[in-house]
This record gives C-alpha cells, sequence and structure tokens, in this order.
C-alpha cells in the first residue's frame, strides 16, 4: 500500500504533545502575571495637569491628608480636592507660578481640573473607605507612603486577591486611629505602658510587662489587640464587595 505522509509525521502526535506540555503552562503563567493588577498597576504615575508634590505639601509644609481629601472619613470613596481647595493658599502663595496656570483658569472659568484618577475601584466592587479609616487602616497601607512621593503612584495592586488577604488578617494593618494619618508611623513608635492601658494586652500575652524598659510592641500584637477590642471582622465572602 502506497505511503501517503512522510516517515517524519510519525513523530508528529509526540511534538505536539511535547510542545503543548511546555506553551500551555508558560502561556498561563505568563497571563496570570502579565494580566493582573500586580503588573498592570503598580508603578503606573500618570502625568497630571498640575505637577502636585505630596513631598512638599505633607511633609515639608506638613499638611494634613483631611485638609484636602476632605471626605475621607465620612464617605465611601476619598475626593480629589477642588480647585477653591488649592485656592485658599494659591490665592496668596505662588500665586503667579507658571505651574500653576491651570489652577488659575480653573478659578476664573469654573471648570474644574481634568485630574488623572489613579485609584479607582470598579464598579462591581463596592468599597467603603470610611469604614477602613475609622478602622485603623492608614493611607500607607493602601497608597504607601505618599507623603514622600513628588509625584504619586500606585503603590500597591488593590486587586482582589490583594484585598482578601487583608480581610483574612487585618491584624497586620491595623493601628490607633490617631495614628491612622501619620504615615511615617511604625509600630516600634507606640509607647507600650500607654498603649495597653487604653486597650488592653494582646490576646496571649497577659503575662508579658509592657512597662518593663526597652519592651517594644510589634504590629502584631498592636493589631491583634485593635482587632479583637473593636471587633474588627471583615467579611471573606464575595458579598462583602460584590452587592
Amino acid at each position: 500500500m502506497a505511503n501517503f505522509f512522510p516517515r517524519w509525521t510519525n513523530w508528529l502526535p509526540l511534538k505536539v504533545l511535547v510542545i503543548g506540555a511546555v506553551m500551555v503552562p508558560a502561556v498561563t503563567a505568563g497571563v496570570w502575571y502579565y494580566f493582573t493588577p500586580k503588573f498592570t498597576r503598580v508603578g503606573y504615575q500618570p502625568v497630571q495637569p498640575i505637577p502636585f508634590s505630596h513631598q512638599i505639601h505633607a511633609t515639608e509644609l506638613g499638611i494634613d491628608c483631611r485638609y484636602c481629601h476632605s471626605f475621607v472619613e465620612v464617605s465611601y470613596h476619598s475626593n480629589v480636592p477642588n480647585t477653591q481647595v488649592c485656592m485658599n493658599c494659591h490665592s496668596q502663595v505662588q500665586k503667579d507660578n507658571p505651574k500653576l496656570a491651570a489652577l488659575r483658569t480653573s478659578w476664573t472659568t469654573g471648570q474644574p481640573i481634568s485630574w488623572t484618577q489613579l485609584h479607582k475601584t470598579p464598579d462591581y466592587a463596592y468599597y467603603n473607605h470610611s469604614v477602613h479609616v475609622n478602622r485603623g487602616v492608614s493611607c500607607a497601607s493602601c497608597h504607601g507612603q505618599v507623603n514622600h512621593m513628588s509625584v504619586v503612584y500606585h503603590d500597591q495592586p488593590l486587586s482582589m486577591a490583594w484585598c482578601l488577604e487583608c480581610h483574612r488578617h487585618p491584624e497586620n494593618a491595623l493601628r490607633p486611629r490617631d495614628q491612622v494619618y501619620n504615615l511615617d508611623w511604625k509600630p516600634s513608635d507606640e509607647d507600650p505602658k500607654a498603649f495597653v492601658a487604653k486597650y488592653g494586652k494582646p490576646p496571649g500575652e497577659e503575662n508579658k510587662d509592657f512597662s518593663a524598659a526597652g519592651v517594644k510592641l510589634t504590629q502584631q500584637e498592636i493589631g491583634t489587640t485593635l482587632k479583637h477590642d473593636w471587633q474588627v471582622n471583615p467579611p471573606e465572602n464575595c458579598a462583602g464587595c460584590h452587592r
């Protein structure tokens, strides 16, 4: 009987299987990483219509986050400051600076400044900003050390997996409410004796002497104590965010 196919085709099925075994995991791994927020969002740093520096305003001038983002504690989203807020200072300070031309134009015409929104929760996900900051989650936990950014960039992926990790272990992020807007705060800055007097000892550490010299609190001790004291129990089911 005549041979209709060349001899090399006898190996074709095996070659296809081998290539598939290599390519499928490679493509899956590539999509898994390069099409996720960790790659597509982190580091995103758009050019804004006005070169606003948080390093200057928040760190050098010491302006509180809530002066500009005034709805942060009462609204489900944190607002971008309007022109009036900026002009409270810049009607006098740097009022002729050419970098602020867009601000002066906005003030004159009444048209808002076209800021490029950096952090945006998808429409299909519910997120309440006020709930988080009022329960001891600092701006730095999600947005990074914004107070040291000359140009703000996307610091964390803010993906579903990233959010769930925090919901499962909120003690890793909680801090005293009076330190939520202190983006340079560290657990070692907390006075152990004063903290224990206010919130009690961390669960499981009842026999530890927190008034002894040299004792420092850890994030786990602070977070676990606040989680217990404030009864923090973030939802982990789908309905918590997808309503």
